[in-house]
């Protein structure tokens, strides 16, 4: 690993996470009635592009770790630290190149930062690192030929449980027309080594057609029991969000009998749970494209962010499960073209959450950047 803060283990980061700043960790709702008070995002405003983190250009010199174009960021905080998953990654681009593609490739990079301070955008720590100090693929894809096996694979998002920090990532079996692809699977990756070496999972899967291929993850406490949500979608970005959860432990995690599927509500307005993932109910419709959720405290709301029909979208839920607000644009793709990937974080926020900061990859250039915005609130 390149040089940078003193590493936690992961058990000793859990715990400090716990004690950190933030909603990490949030409540299901922040009352009975939750589900009954009215909206109150109300739109956004000043949405700015704060920071390149990756390619040439960047406030990171990611050439030196031969990343000269790669996507996604979704970010995992343990304790100080908060891991950055890229997707596909090419070390060697042209400077004409456009999107994905150049030398070098890794189906998955990971950076980390112990960096706060969004304002001036995000300086990272350091890599996982190869033999010779160059971004290491952390689950390696097998990178046969479209449409015969597995392309590669992607991380969609992660999270810590326990001591071990998980990735939940696609196998790409096709890349189809923009915006669209067919997946084999998608599983679980687990490292307990602070991000150093990962083990791919043989349980839980998810079959390639399921609504249960690309997700967004938060700790959600439910009943004082700390609990994984997912809200996932199908392969691309064409399809509407579901839920699933599972209690927050490394035995459960690694139980598909454990997982959950949001199947609706009671006449009393309380979730509906089965074990059986094709009963599961789509909680938003629409095109959408890779999500991030997490509770707002400015709004006392929970947000998800999206990419749908080429612009970026943030909306609330007064639940994790909805009911969710009309989608209110934070960004427009003809001002930024090929946008995707507005992911969020809890430790990225100012003025008690009433400010945002978000990643976005641009396909484009294909590299990560950082954007904040301030969320407008009725009353």
């Amino acid at each position: 690993m390149t040089a940078g803060a003193a590493a936690l283990t992961l058990a000793a980061a859990a715990a400090a996470c716990s004690e950190d700043a933030g909603r990490d960790t949030a409540p299901v709702s922040v009352a009975d009635d939750a589900a009954e008070r009215p909206f109150v995002l109300t739109g956004v405003r000043d949405v700015t592009e704060v920071a390149q983190l990756t390619g040439p250009d960047a406030v990171n010199d990611t050439a030196a770790v031969a990343v000269a174009g790669t996507d996604l960021g979704s970010m995992v905080n343990v304790g100080d630290r908060t891991y950055f998953a890229f997707g596909d990654t090419f070390g060697e681009r042209d400077p004409d190149s456009y999107g994905g593609q150049g030398g070098f490739w890794r189906s998955n990079v990971m950076a980390f930062s112990t960096d706060d301070d969004a304002s001036d955008g995000i300086a990272f720590d350091g890599w996982i690192t190869d033999e010779v100090g160059l971004a290491a693929e952390i689950v390696p894809g097998l990178h046969e030929p479209d449409g015969t096996g597995e392309v590669t694979k992607i991380p969609t998002y992660g999270f810590a449980v326990d001591g071990a920090m998980y990735l939940y990532f696609m196998s790409v079996h096709h890349w189809g027309a923009p915006g669209e692809w067919d997946a084999n699977y998608s599983a679980l990756a687990k490292s307990t080594d602070d991000g150093q070496t990962w083990e791919v999972l043989d349980a839980p899967r998810w079959p390639g057609d399921s609504n249960f291929i690309q997700v967004a993850t938060a700790h959600v406490a439910e009943d004082e029991v700390d609990h994984v949500y997912f809200w996932a979608i199908p392969a691309g970005r064409f399809g509407g969000v579901q839920l699933m959860k599972v209690p927050a432990a490394q035995e459960t995690v690694e139980d598909p009998s454990s997982y959950r599927y949001f199947t609706g509500t009671d006449a009393e307005g309380r979730p509906v749970w089965s074990d059986d993932m094709n009963q599961a109910a789509t909680i938003v419709d629409g095109t959408i494209g890779e999500l991030s959720v997490m509770f707002n405290d400015y709004l006392d709301r929970w947000i998800m962010t999206y990419s749908d029909a080429g612009n970026a979208y943030v909306r609330e839920g007064l639940t994790p499960w909805g009911p969710w607000g009309e989608p209110l644009e934070l960004l427009n793709g003809a001002e930024h073209p090929g946008l995707y990937s507005p992911y969020l974080n809890p430790r990225y926020v100012e003025d008690g959450g009433r400010t945002v900061y978000f990643t976005l990859s641009l396909w484009g250039p294909y590299n990560v950047y950082l954007y904040r915005a301030e969320l407008e609130r009725a009353g």
